[in-house]
Order: structure tokens, then C-alpha cells, then sequence
């Protein structure tokens, strides 16, 4: 995540004041999608935050009837078109504990019809992708109450029941239906994170030296103090 950084008027006053400023500015590590494989066919991402995901695993047509395990999934929804008036949406499931773990749930305005009308959907494809939002943040906020449940077939199907726990019963609000992604993607998903970070970690070594550098020619005693301190 970008580290927050304060205004102009919030900065520090010192005597150095222009040493503090370039200091400010050089720890500014906030990084980009630039390569993100997901954005290649005009998707932009609208929503993006890891949700707890009880993760259960059924053999052939059978329900899996013991309890699965809970793990924190990064879910992202990405659109085409703009807001409001959305042509096509696609939602992707991957795990920090699992590389090759990723889902994709994908339709659009035609393929929303069936899905409306197979669970009696009261919105319109323009909505779906609010309703599906709603959903994920109460299953965050409010996890002893919603529940999202990923249930995983030996075929590569995947399916997301967002569930209601109404003390007396629960109760299923929505149900998405996944595909494993292929191999393909998957390297590229795989690929892209791990020169994500690499860059993340190349930019932050260059940015601790261009400040090693400053505080040596700012306040040299200073840097003294911090190799003693291990910082």
C-alpha cells in the first residue's frame, strides 16, 4: 500500500527544512499496474481486497459436508465500460499461501440474463457488480454473520456461495460459478507478482540509498547513529 504521506502544512518544522522535505518525498514507495496481464483486454480494476474465504473441496457431484478451511483470498473485479454502464465483468480469485491458486468468474449483459433469472435476481447487469461488492465487504466486516464459501471440483470448477447466518438457519444470497484459469494465465498472473514485488523491492533499495545519501551529505552524525542502531 502507498505509505500515507502529510501535506505541505502537516511537514515537520526544522531548521533543515529542506533536508525533511527531501527525506518526505524519497520515502514515497507507491507503485503501479504497469504489465498486470489482467488489464490487457481493457479491464480496469474497480474493487480489490483479500476477504475470508472458507475454502471446501467436493469430489465429483457430491456437497462437501465437513466445514473447510478459513484463508484470507484476494478477490479483484474488473469491468469494461464505464461506470454505470458496464459491458462485460470478470472477477479473479488468488492466494498469497497458493501461487497457482486463481479463479476467474467472467459474463457479461447476455450471460447476466440466465444467471438473473436461475436465482431470481431482482437487479440489473448495471447493479450486479455493487450486489457482489456489498456482499464481499459484509462477509469482512461482519464475518460471524456472512460467510463466503468457495467450494472447489476435481474438474476446475469452483463455486462462491455468499451465505446469511440467521441464528435459526442459513440462508444462501448469491451463488458464482468459477472456472480454474489456464495454465497460461496462471504463468503470467505468476510472473507478474513476482516482478511486482522484485521492482517494489528494487525501487525501495534505491530510494534507502538516494536517502542514505542525503542524510551523509545532511546531518552525517545522524547516519552514524543510525548504522549503530541497525536502522
Amino acid at each position: 500500500h502507498p505509505v500515507a504521506r502529510p501535506s505541505h502544512g502537516d511537514r515537520i518544522m526544522s531548521p533543515n527544512g529542506d533536508f525533511v522535505s527531501s527525506l518526505q518525498t524519497s520515502l514515497d514507495f507507491s507503485g503501479g499496474d504497469d504489465g498486470d496481464p489482467s488489464l490487457a483486454n481493457g479491464h480496469r480494476v474497480f474493487y480489490e481486497r483479500e476477504v475470508p474465504f472458507e475454502l471446501r473441496t467436493a469430489t465429483g457431484t457430491e456437497e462437501p459436508q465437513e466445514v473447510g478451511a478459513l484463508e484470507a483470498i484476494k478477490v479483484r473485479i474488473l469491468a469494461v465500460g464505464p461506470e454505470g454502464a458496464y459491458s462485460g465483468l470478470r472477477i479473479e480469485l488468488t492466494s498469497e499461501n497458493n501461487l497457482f491458486f486463481h479463479y476467474a468468474h467472467e459474463l457479461d449483459a447476455a450471460e447476466f440474463g440466465k444467471l438473473q433469472e436461475a436465482q431470481r435476481l431482482m437487479v440489473e447487469f448495471t447493479e450486479y457488480p455493487a450486489v457482489i461488492v456489498r456482499n464481499l465487504n459484509h462477509c469482512v466486516k461482519e464475518p460471524h454473520s456472512h460467510l463466503a464459501v468457495f467450494v472447489m471440483t476435481t474438474d476446475g470448477g469452483g463455486r462462491l456461495d455468499f451465505v446469511q447466518n440467521m441464528e435459526y438457519k442459513f440462508v444462501e444470497l448469491l451463488s458464482l460459478n468459477f472456472r480454474a484459469s489456464p495454465e497460461e494465465t496462471v504463468r503470467e498472473q505468476i510472473a507478474y507478482r513476482y516482478n511486482a514485488v522484485k521492482g517494489k523491492l528494487a525501487a525501495m533499495q534505491a530510494r534507502l540509498a538516494d536517502i542514505n545519501a542525503l542524510v551523509k551529505v545532511k546531518n552525517p552524525s545522524l547516519l552514524l547513529q543510525m548504522k549503530k542502531t541497525g536502522i
